[in-house]
């Protein structure tokens, strides 16, 4: 089963969660702690909510588990949004251009770094886990570097200003989750 299907398989059941006038609002596949598990999120006019699903649809009440798949899930959110500065395809076409105009020294590196960095980058539905970071953030540094940059990471600077933000959230889940959390 495709990670798509997983995740049509678990909205429907997910679905049966919603409360009157809520609506499922999206499922975040995360794989932490050993296990993949579904953060769903419900909208309603007035409020919103979240229930963590395992594979077998069964609800989710461990804390440390929900707010590990929030946080892991958010990151790779940030982590995808940030690589190649945020503007991967345009950066793609603008070594290209550069390529074709005036041959810089390093250019070609720079290509298949970005190309590298484009291919680690997965469609969603995707599963959100610390390889799939990890890989994000190996790619974005080889990018960086096959550029010129040799201080900091801008990747890295992006991820760490974005910590509050996914702290944020994992609090969100955890104030407004469904069920007591243990």
């Amino acid at each position: 089963m495709t990670v798509a299907e997983d995740a049509v398989r678990i909205a429907s059941a997910a679905a049966a969660f919603a409360q009157p006038g809520e609506e499922l609002a999206g499922v975040l596949v995360a794989e932490t702690l050993g296990r993949r598990i579904y953060l769903c999120a419900f909208e309603a006019a007035e409020h919103h909510s979240w229930l963590a699903l395992d594979g077998d649809a069964a609800p989710l009440t461990e804390r440390r588990l929900v707010r590990d798949a929030a946080s892991v899930a958010a990151l790779c959110e940030v982590a995808e949004e940030s690589a190649g500065g945020g503007h991967l395809p345009e950066l793609r076409a603008r070594l290209a251009e550069l390529r074709e105009a005036d041959r810089p020294l390093g250019i070609e590196e720079a290509e298949a770094a970005a190309a590298s960095l484009a291919e680690t980058l997965q469609q969603e539905p995707r599963i959100a886990s610390s390889v799939y970071l990890d890989a994000i953030g190996s790619a974005s540094r080889r990018l960086e570097q096959a550029l010129g940059e040799s201080g900091g990471s801008p990747f890295a600077a992006a991820m760490q200003s974005a910590l509050g933000s996914v702290e944020e959230l994992t609090e969100d889940v955890e104030r407004n989750y469904k069920l007591p959390l243990e």
